[in-house]
């Protein structure tokens, strides 16, 4: 979890007071501290290029704003994308399709067609997708999906590792999968697999790797196929809580890069989106109530669910503090609530604070992974902006939706308005 200096008791962001950005870009909004998000990436890139050479997929799923994956493509980032939004939102941010990676899971033969016609090399998620690429281009750049019966994350929501979840080829029909392929027509160049999201013990990724490596010598052996890349997928974890120690890059990028000694692999690939971009962004919110009840004193805030849904779906926990009182003692414990017709709509519970009065700004920790890409129009409300900070200054990368956007594809049959 990041520290952020203040001044005059107002939290600063990047240099930038909370308070002024909340004049000047409204709330509920989303700030970036620009700095932070390079430091990451080169924090996790070089961690893993000294031990082993290694290209960074940033797993855009967890924000696609442009600006951010424009940073990332500056900073020589490569993509892990999972959609042909995401594809064409880094297209649009600077990245050559060659830096992409495609990995979808139930692939509908147009989005193939469209990766094709945009030369985005293709993860393979299962057989049948590997026959229905053949039809449509069997010399695409390809490379397989495996299941590695090995699982990890925060949340049995976010794990995909484990033997019968919806990804991947099972390990047991890997080989064949890959034989398979080159009776088609293909080339395959790389082998991947993912735990999950949210984990930071060094063993896991030493297993899925040995997983990988083993199949991989196996392919060689068996096939005579020589791939060219390892990818073993994302999910290192970032401290939510205070108390919460930062996940220990170095040890990972250890353990697994001893499991690749000797097998003959060229590159490494890993794919982090949450480490990269979580404690990069801040949701800026204001308190629009203070709301005693015989159990419990409620702050009620212009952010929710639609803004902000991670505590809601998975139960998480994401600091708060009092931006414009930052720093001062705590006085009360609250809840923080939004303003959807939902009693789950919550972002924070029994958290101590200073006495909190309307119109104060709250910040909430670590939500650029995840935040925004998750947001939603939920009781007809509008999504929020997103500002970039950096060199005391701040840059608007998403305008504020109107309640007149949403309902710019909406359309009333004729016949009902007669």
């Amino acid at each position: 979890m990041r520290e952020f200096q203040k001044r005059k008791d107002n939290m600063l962001i990047g240099g930038v007071s909370a308070a002024k950005l909340a004049q000047r870009f409204g709330t509920p909004l989303m700030v970036t501290d620009e700095n932070a998000l390079r430091e990451n990436y080169r924090a996790i890139s070089g961690a893993f290029n000294a031990v082993f050479p290694t290209r960074v997929n940033y797993a855009c799923k967890a924000n696609t704003n442009l600006a951010i994956l424009r940073i990332l493509e500056q900073e020589g980032s490569c993509i892990d994308a999972v959609s042909i939004g995401e594809v064409e939102s880094c297209l649009k941010a600077g990245f050559s399709p060659d830096r992409i990676l495609y990995t979808g899971v139930s692939v509908s033969d147009e989005e193939m067609r469209m990766l094709v016609e945009r030369k985005v090399p293709i993860n393979v998620d299962s057989v049948g997708q590997l026959r229905r690429l053949a039809a449509i281009d069997f010399q695409h750049p390809i490379s397989l999906r495996v299941n590695p019966d090995v699982g990890s994350g925060h949340s049995q929501k976010v794990i995909t590792g484990t033997k019968g979840a919806k990804f991947g080829i099972p390990k047991e029909d890997i080989v064949q999968a890959f034989a398979e392929a080159v009776r088609l027509g293909f080339s395959p160049k790389g082998l991947h697999a993912h735990t999950g999201s949210g984990g930071s013990d060094p063993a896991v990724f030493g297993k899925v790797t040995e997983v990988l490596v083993a199949i991989f010598e196996k392919v060689r052996a068996e096939l005579g196929i020589d791939l060219e890349f390892l990818d073993i997928g994302g999910g290192i974890s970032i401290p939510y809580r205070p108390e919460e120690l930062r996940a220990d890059l170095g040890a990972i990028a250890t353990e697994v890069a001893e499991k690749l000694k000797g097998s003959g692999v060229k590159q490494l690939v890993i794919e982090p989106g949450r480490y990269i971009v979580a404690d990069t962004t801040v949701l800026l919110t204001r308190v629009n109530d203070v709301k005693s009840t015989p159990v419990k004193e409620y702050l009620l805030v212009d952010a929710g669910f639609n803004t902000l849904i991670r505590p809601a779906f998975y139960d998480s926990y994401h600091h708060v503090a009092v931006a414009t009182k930052f720093g001062e003692q705590a006085q009360m414990k609250y809840d923080v609530a939004g303003p959807l017709c939902e009693s789950g709509d919550y972002l924070a519970k029994e958290r101590y604070l200073p006495r909190v009065d309307v119109g104060d700004i709250l910040c909430v920790y670590d939500v650029g992974a995840y935040g925004y890409s998750m947001s939603s129009n939920y009781n007809t409300r509008p999504r929020c902006a997103e500002v970039l900070v950096a060199d005391r200054k701040s840059f608007l990368i998403r305008e504020r939706e109107e309640i007149k956007d949403l309902f710019r594809l909406q359309k009333i049959p004729s016949r009902l308005n007669k």
